[in-house]
């Protein structure tokens, strides 16, 4: 008789198994077009343009599946050009994107309902940044970042995101890390996405493992986001703890160049791990959590 996990895994087999193998998406991915769509008052910081069409063309060479536009900081609560991304994408459907809405604010649940009414099946996650050290306070205002997770009303939007069918991704260093796990053990449904590998370098080692044990929680995904020195030993420790079938790429480059230096980064970093799994962690994976078709 067939176990429990061996029908789990037979599911999940054939779940991944509709999955092109040649199948990339990029989850992570930031537009700037400052000149058609100025900066927010409240921007953190102020970068050159990456505009739509030259991604667009990029994207078709390079034969990208799919992409995942991270609203970025610059724009805050602006989703203008996320908006303009989805009218004018490379192909249909090739883009979805996440939102920044303030998760301390009570008109934040209606304001997130309203724009995926706006974007059906469009709208995939509600990022946060908890960036602030220890001995920094939380804000309470301006730009939207570092607010208190311990907040009633972030409950409550956590809540909204998961009736609206979309994650949270959190953008945080690792001492964040048990105030993420409170959070998404009490909403258990709610996929939770951790950017850049939780910054895994900006903090202890100790830090980073309570990072890992988000693990435990099913639904928690972990974003592999470029590399830098101490990475590998990180990645890997990441792997083991959310294997492929939680773990997606992401920022694997704005031009052919950059795409070229990333797939060959991802290739070594990766290169303990079965094909199978590289080819969950290079799109599958993302493309089941974020229902691309």
């Amino acid at each position: 008789m067939m176990t429990r996990r061996e029908f789990a895994g037979m599911l999940a087999a054939s779940a991944y198994a509709a999955c092109d193998p040649k199948t990339v998406i990029d989850t992570h991915v930031h537009l700037f077009d400052p000149v058609r769509f100025p900066y927010h008052a409240n921007a953190v910081y102020k970068p050159p343009a990456e505009r739509l069409d030259e991604y667009a063309a990029f994207v078709r060479e390079a034969g990208i599946r799919h992409a995942v536009i991270v609203h970025p900081e610059p724009y805050q609560d602006d989703h203008r050009y996320l908006e303009y991304c989805f009218a004018h994408e490379p192909s249909p459907r090739f883009f979805k994107g996440t939102c920044l809405l303030d998760p301390t604010d009570e008109r934040t649940p209606a304001r997130m309902a309203e724009l995926v009414k706006r974007n059906p099946n469009r709208i995939v996650a509600l990022r946060i940044h908890e960036n602030r050290l220890k001995t920094e306070a939380a804000t309470a205002s301006g730009a939207i970042r570092d607010r208190d997770l311990r907040h009633p009303v972030v409950r409550t939007v956590w809540k909204k995101a998961g009736e609206l069918g979309l994650a949270i991704q959190m953008h945080f260093i690792p001492w964040h890390a048990p105030e993420i796990a409170r959070l998404a053990g009490e909403f258990r449904d709610v996929p939770v996405v951790l950017d850049h590998l939780a910054r895994g370098g900006e903090g202890t080692p100790e830090e980073f493992e309570e990072a890992l044990k988000l693990a435990k929680l099913p639904r928690v995904y972990m974003k592999y986001t470029g590399v830098a020195a101490g990475w590998p030993a990180m990645v890997k420790r990441a792997y083991e703890a959310f294997g492929a079938d939680r773990m997606i790429w992401g920022g694997v480059g704005m031009n052919a160049a950059a795409y070229r230096k990333s797939r060959a980064s991802f290739d070594e970093m990766f290169a303990y791990a079965s094909e199978a799994d590289r080819v969950k962690i290079r799109g599958c994976t993302a493309e089941k959590l974020f229902g691309f078709a």
